[in-house]
């Protein structure tokens, strides 16, 4: 099991926000979208940003997300 050290140290190497909460707030809710816990919407509520500054934070992190399943990106791409 991981240690809140270890969490801050995590957070505190984020580049896209310059205070700590902020940064917990994001792993918090990269994890919960991930996880489909929670919508795109509930995660931009919980930053406290629109829905489209969340996309870009999470493409400015280098993570892809998606609302669809596997399956469905796999069907995108073939036609």
């Amino acid at each position: 099991m991981t240690s809140t050290v270890d969490f801050k140290d995590i957070a505190a190497s984020l580049p896209v926000f310059l205070e700590t909460e902020q940064k917990e707030k994001i792993l918090f809710v990269i994890g919960a979208l991930m996880t489909r816990l929670i919508s795109l919407k509930k995660g931009a509520e919980i930053m406290g940003i629109d829905s489209e500054e969340l996309l870009h934070t999470l493409d400015l992190l280098g993570i892809e997300f998606s609302y669809l399943s596997l399956e469905d990106v796999e069907q995108e791409r073939k036609w």
